[in-house]
């Protein structure tokens, strides 16, 4: 069963079984199936394509391997194999508190399900979830670090646990200037952010598709905005739904940093773009943080970035 406790443990965790989803990719349009598997400690979160030779098949999830922000997330390896539209599962899986797991995949892209994060926790649940005798490590925000990106603004300084500011603006369509804090010692990713769902304008779909974005979209897996209004009849689950979806992409690619971060974000008109830009830059800057143990300052942080074979647990 699930155990929210794992969020906070300080131990690592992974899933206590396996567990399976059928659907297609958001942009590619191509049914994928995807397996979540444990893994042992200290591996992270690696994705492994089984549509590739297996020489080339892994993919570690880790910024330095972030290869494209269009309208979602790629990762590569070094032999250019890629996986994308990952942040909704990433997002699952830091917001269940999982450390370690192996993402096997039969195609290039995640499913998108339902356009949220909601199908992936419910996955986490059904396989469990199993702690660890390794401490987990945590990756502690020292100064505070910024960047701009045209209109887009995002910055992270030093908070005892992780905290989200963000304000959504699209002047001249029908989504409202939103703004949102969660703070997440307090409040709980599933029941705040989960269920929230992509979204994308009516307007923009042919421009998209001929770019060979989108083409698997639809009102089942998006909320879809015309010109005034929402065009899914069965409307938005929260009021500001808008918001809390960029929220959850935020989550979602602030876990490519290969730890939990203690931080808070203060984010403007956020993206993948200038989600992966602010953990470039809060890396580059050696004094800006360090790696914390349960029981000491790590003197150097475990760099992910090389694929290396997939360690899956025993039972």
């Amino acid at each position: 069963m699930f155990n929210g406790s794992a969020f906070y443990s300080a131990h690592q965790t992974t899933l206590a079984g396996t567990v399976t989803c059928s659907g297609i990719g958001l942009h590619t349009g191509k049914p994928v199936k995807l397996t979540l598997h444990p893994a042992d400690a200290d591996t992270g979160i690696q994705f492994v394509r089984l549509d590739v030779i297996e020489e080339h098949s892994v993919i570690p999830a880790y910024y330095l391997n972030v290869c494209d922000t269009r309208l979602g997330t790629t990762i590569a390896n070094s032999h250019g194999v890629t996986v994308s539209t990952i942040e909704h599962l990433m997002a699952a899986l830091w917001g269940s508190g999982i450390d370690n797991a192996i993402v096997t995949l039969d195609g290039p892209e995640v499913p998108i399900m339902d356009g949220s994060s909601e199908p992936f926790v419910f996955l986490i649940e059904c396989a469990g979830i199993k702690t660890l005798s390794s401490h987990r490590d945590t990756l502690e925000v020292l100064k505070k670090v910024s960047v701009k990106q045209g209109d887009s603004t995002a910055s992270i300084r030093p908070f005892d646990g992780f905290a989200l500011n963000i304000t959504i603006e699209y002047p001249g369509t029908a989504i409202p200037r939103q703004r949102a804090l969660y703070d997440f010692s307090t409040q709980s990713f599933k029941h705040a952010l989960c269920r929230a769902r992509t979204f994308g304008f009516a307007a923009d779909v042919e421009k998209l598709q001929a770019q060979g974005l989108a083409r698997g979209g639809s009102l089942d897996n998006a909320i879809v905005i015309g010109d005034d209004a929402v065009l899914n009849e069965e409307g938005l689950r929260y009021g500001d739904e808008f918001v809390r979806h960029k929220a959850l992409d935020c989550v979602g690619d602030y876990f490519l940093s290969g730890l939990r971060i203690r931080g808070a974000v203060t984010t403007t008109r956020p993206g993948h773009s200038i989600n992966h830009k602010l953990l470039t830059a809060l890396f580059s800057d050696r004094s800006a943080w360090r790696l914390v143990t349960r029981t000491h300052v790590a003197p150097e942080f475990p760099m992910q970035q090389q694929a290396k074979p997939p360690q899956f647990a025993t039972a």
